[in-house]
């Protein structure tokens, strides 16, 4: 069934981007036709807003982006944040503590930029990161001498923090220590990794309030992830869709389900549900 959608938020890794973490032509060209129909297309990521690469920022009708999991909300043809919604430093410094209890890497966003120190980034294959997201990390990290001390000493705010975890049984004890702090929002976007945000600060609240700023009712948005942190998104818009390669938790809540990241699922599934086509 065909629907009037006018904004469709993509999650990136694991959805819109392939394996290779690139865009595939059949998603671009399908992207084009929604630019054309007047469509808004928002990536939905919990990357930082420098973490977005030039091939995302340039895709067409991209005139927003969602990022940090939510925490902030990005016009990107005028370089300006237009909501945001981060950790205090205090909060931040209290994070730090209770990670460094495990073999965790810890690293907060700030300012747009992940922030890592050489203890983590120069052991990446001790969390289980494969060569293109080792890359990815180092394209959107500045390395600093510490991080506890960086924070402590410019007592800046975070947009949100990224923990990797070597040990996935110590992942879930973090999880919960950090569950019991009301003031914060735990997701994953990974098998290894916890994201920490503020409460309020997930991408389905991003997408209601930028549908909202932009005019655009909830029934008009569509959305498309892949993994915990996409759960909101995909629950709040007008039309959910989780990728063949997501997680069962969220197909369980999503309102359909398209082919996988390396099958061009987010073209078919536009086609089908905002152009009446199911050509592959």
């Amino acid at each position: 069934m065909m629907r009037k959608i006018k904004l469709v938020a993509l999650d990136l890794d694991g959805t819109l981007v392939n394996t290779e973490k690139k865009v595939p032509e059949g998603n671009y060209q399908v992207l084009k036709q929604c630019e054309k129909a007047g469509i808004q297309i928002v990536p939905a990521t919990g990357r930082a807003v420098g973490g977005i690469p030039p091939m995302i920022r340039e895709l067409p009708g991209a005139n927003y982006a969602i990022t940090t999991n939510g925490a902030v909300i990005a016009d990107l043809k005028n370089n300006r944040i237009i909501k945001n919604c981060g950790l205090s430093n205090e909060m931040v410094l209290r994070i730090l503590n209770i990670a460094k209890k495990y073999h965790a890497a810890s690293d907060p966003y700030v300012n747009g930029r992940g922030i890592t120190e050489p203890a983590s980034i120069d052991h990446m294959d001790e969390f289980g990161l494969n060569p293109a997201m080792q890359q990815l990390v180092r394209d959107t990290r500045d390395v600093v001498p510490n991080v506890m001390e960086y924070m402590k000493t410019t007592g800046a705010d975070a947009e949100k923090i990224n923990i990797f975890m070597a040990d996935l049984d110590e992942k879930e004890i973090l999880r919960k220590e950090l569950m019991a702090i009301p003031e914060l929002s735990i997701s994953s976007s990974m098998y290894n990794n916890l994201e920490v945000n503020a409460k309020g600060a997930d991408k389905g609240s991003a997408l209601l309030w930028l549908a909202d700023y932009l005019g655009i009712a909830r029934e008009k948005t569509m959305s498309f992830g892949d993994g915990e942190n996409d759960i909101p998104m995909i629950k709040a818009a007008g039309l959910g869709v989780a990728m063949g390669n997501a997680l069962d938790t969220v197909k369980a809540v999503a309102d359909t389900v398209t082919l996988t990241n390396d099958e061009n699922g987010v073209a078919a599934a536009i086609r089908k549900y905002i152009f009446g086509s199911s050509e592959e």
